[in-house]
This record gives C-alpha cells, structure tokens and sequence, in this order.
C-alpha cells in the first residue's frame, strides 16, 4: 500500500526506486542472488507498456513463445516489436522468456514436488537437460543442485 502511495504522490519511478531499496541483502546465504525478475523488469519498462504482455507470458510459458508469436499477443509486427521491446525494456523478448521461465522453475523445484522433467515440461523448456543448461548459465548450480538448496522433496 506504501509503495502504491508514493506512486500516486511522486510518481512510479519513484516507487520502484524505493522497492529496490527495500531489499536488505544483495546476496543471500548459499550463493542465491536476492532479487524480484518482477521488479527488475518493472525497472526497465517504467512506462508498463509491455505490463499485459508480461501477465501473458507468465500465463503462457509452455507455449510458443517466439517472437513472432509475442508480436501477435502485443498486436505489432515482428520487427516493430523486436525493436521496441528491446529499447523499452532493456532486453530482448528471448531473454525475458528465459528469466521468467527461470523464475517459474526455481519456484516449483522450491514448493512443488513435481520432478525435474514435468518442471522443465511446466515452465516450458522442453526438457531437463534444456533447464539445466539455462539453470547452470544464469543461476550457477543445476536444478537438481538449487532444489537440495533451496527446495523441500526431491521426487
């Protein structure tokens, strides 16, 4: 409620300039960074212009999500959307489905007890050897690794 007031009073950028402060630790225990994709992302589309498709993809990860695919669900051509993602949001549209299937996975192999394959299938990577590649590259640890760490039951 803090933060919708301060966006109402002094603007949006200003409530994400103190959400950001509000995360007390840069790294936590066991080597896990302690950051929101969430918020990161708000971060770089402070405008929310890209806010329904970013609920679309969450929504939609084991779908096709290739850019022309996202282009149709932000009713904009291909090449249009390509450009004006990556200007508005920082990152291309491949990036952002990588780090919010990422977000998604780490969150099921945390709560859930599904298996590593039916995470991967869920989050749509495909497979576990495509999740334990994307996992290694931006976490560090495999995802069998992040659930002894970090999760409950290993099935």
């Amino acid at each position: 409620m803090a933060l919708a007031m301060i966006a109402a009073d002094i603007g949006h950028g200003a409530a994400l300039a103190v959400a950001r402060a509000l995360v007390l630790y840069v790294k936590r225990q066991g080597g896990q960074s302690q950051f929101s994709v969430e918020l990161q992302r708000q971060t770089r589309d402070a405008r929310g212009r890209f806010d329904a498709l970013h609920d679309w993809l969450r929504l939609h990860l084991d779908a096709d999500l290739s850019v022309p695919a996202l282009a149709e669900a932000a009713r904009m051509s291909p090449r249009n959307f390509a450009r004006v993602y990556q200007k508005e949001t920082g990152e291309s549209p491949a990036r952002t489905v990588e780090r919010l299937r990422l977000e998604a996975a780490r969150r099921l192999l945390e709560l859930a007890p599904d298996s590593i394959k039916t995470v991967a299938r869920r989050t749509g990577f495909g497979d576990d050897e495509r999740m334990r590649r994307a996992f290694v590259k931006n976490l560090g640890v495999s995802p069998q690794d992040y659930r002894g760490r970090f999760g409950g039951r290993v099935v």
